[in-house]
């Protein structure tokens, strides 16, 4: 009989559809069993995986329980679980939206516990099995790394030596590695109830492919430079493409994709392959960005790393093309707007200004010696946020005063949590980081020191020195910073809320209203 390795995992929800993917040991016949209606797919397979997405349809009302076969034989749900259970998107939006990023997948032995901390996101799941249907969010949005391709844990390690001692080492190489690196991360029970019951949607960060993923062109000549770098980023893509991308999507934009279509037809990871490797070199082939009508919200969620344009001098966030489609839109008709971006768009102001300052220098500003070592400090203390592309950072500024309605971007990558609120327009930003990686004590303080300090007189003196503009508006930090892992829930429209691990549950770290 065929083995779930993966899933169910329930992704796009509307409503009156939603969508499950699941992964496979073998390729089989998958049926959703919800009610009296049976739902089915067949499996495609890239690289000897199997994988396969199906759409229930035609809903009209929520699902109170639901069970998957593999041939006809029930594999879900696994024996002592709650029910999996879809609940369709209510008329005027999302009640609850949870978010976080950066969880590591390291074992919950006491040893990890003291490095890595509590996985929230698994309390998480195991403080839903047991609450009340009010508490559940009606969308998970994780916001980057939601695996960690470039620091695996020694499972993942163990796994990569009993099949090779080449280089990289202690990282993942092909697809065959990042297969398991999902597998690893997304197998634990708690987990795959809270995938099973609570929709998913995702968007990369770095270290789902790598440190410093497209900081520069610097950066991507050094990586080229290696043996090993472009097989990897292009098993990244793929990989990411098949576990994270695919379930981001509607079914009818599932539909019209070619290649999908081409990997229902048969073992298509050479064309897999091939888009991915494109993706990676021109950018402007493919969107990883994408948006849903959730009601009365427009959630806008964007890629901050893949879409990057990294020519000195004319550094953006955003190509041409992935810009031209954020201004359409944020144009659209909504009451308020939800922006996902991994990297905080308002960072502490000092920061922010340190960031411009070095992205100057590295353009130039004080000559080529100081450019040099400028760029090696850019991507030694990770200077790659809005605020090191300048120009990007004020065309979102300018454009998100001018629409006049309410918007929150949510952003991770930094390992605190805090709110920041601009002081012209209704702007918020909000973060919420880690899920399972915290900073050390000294780290935390330094960043205290540093960031919430020192920085914003430091920072603001050396944008002057470099004689780089004010940002359109200024801003402040409210609330926080935290640094314990969290998961994080916005409660529409204006409500915001902390959570840490607290045995085998969560507690609330702290509630911020909003506007």
């Amino acid at each position: 009989m065929p083995a779930l390795l993966i899933g169910p995992m329930l992704r796009y929800v509307d409503a009156s559809s939603a969508s499950i993917w699941v992964e496979t040991g073998e390729p089989c016949a998958v049926a959703v069993v919800a009610g009296e209606r049976r739902h089915e797919s067949r499996t495609f397979t890239v690289h000897g995986h199997h994988y396969a997405l199906v759409d229930l349809t035609e809903l009209s009302e929520d699902v109170h329980g639901y069970a998957v076969e593999l041939d006809g034989e029930r594999v879900w749900p696994l024996e002592g679980r709650p029910p999996s259970r879809i609940r369709l998107l209510p008329a005027d939006g999302p009640r609850r939206m949870a978010f976080g990023s950066c969880r590591t997948s390291v074992p919950h032995d006491t040893a990890h516990v003291l490095t890595h901390g509590e996985d929230v996101l698994r309390s998480y799941g195991g403080h839903l099995m047991e609450a009340g249907e009010d508490e559940w969010p009606d969308l998970l949005l994780l916001l980057g790394d939601q695996v960690y391709a470039d620091s695996p844990s020694p499972e993942m390690l163990d796994f990569i030596r009993r099949r090779r001692n080449t280089e990289p080492q202690n990282e993942i190489a092909d697809f065959e590695e990042y297969a398991e690196l999902y597998r690893q991360a997304w197998t634990e029970p708690e987990i795959r109830w809270l995938f099973s019951t609570v929709p998913t949607a995702m968007i990369f960060d770095d270290h789902d492919l790598r440190d410093d993923w497209n900081t520069s062109q610097t950066w991507r000549e050094q990586m080229a430079a290696t043996t090993w770098w472009r097989s990897r980023v292009i098993a990244g893509l793929s990989a990411y493409w098949i576990y994270q991308h695919l379930g981001n999507l509607s079914p009818a934009e599932r539909a019209a994709d070619p290649l999908l279509r081409t990997l229902m037809d048969g073992d298509g990871g050479g064309a897999l392959d091939g888009f991915a490797e494109k993706a990676d070199v021109d950018p402007a082939s493919n969107r990883w960005s994408y948006s849903r009508e959730l009601g009365r919200t427009r959630l806008i969620v964007v890629d901050t790393r893949c879409a990057r344009r990294l020519t000195p001098g004319d550094r953006r966030m955003l190509d041409a093309g992935e810009w031209q489609w954020l201004v359409e839109e944020v144009s659209k008709p909504a009451d308020r707007l939800v922006i996902g971006s991994s990297l905080p768009f308002m960072l502490p102001e000092g920061v922010h200004y340190v960031q411009n300052w070095n992205e100057a220098l590295c353009d130039g500003a004080w000559g080529k010696r100081v450019a040099r070592l400028s760029e090696r400090f850019r991507q030694a203390v990770d200077l790659e946020h809005w605020a090191a592309f300048r120009r990007s950072f004020d065309d979102l500024a300018g454009l998100l005063v001018r629409l006049g309605k309410p918007v929150v971007l949510l952003s991770g990558d930094v390992h605190y949590s805090y709110v920041a609120k601009a002081r012209t327009g209704d702007v918020t930003q909000v973060v919420c980081s880690p899920i399972r990686n915290p900073l050390s004590p000294l780290l935390r303080w330094a960043n205290v020191i540093t960031q919430f300090g020192v920085a914003t007189m430091v920072g603001s003196l050396l944008a002057r020195l470099a004689r780089l503009p004010r940002p359109p508006f200024r801003w402040r930090v409210t609330h926080g910073p935290w640094f314990q892992n969290a998961v994080a829930t916005l409660a529409f429209p204006d409500q915001v809320s902390w959570y840490e691990s607290s045995g085998d549950t969560v507690k609330q770290i702290d509630s911020v209203r909003l506007g």
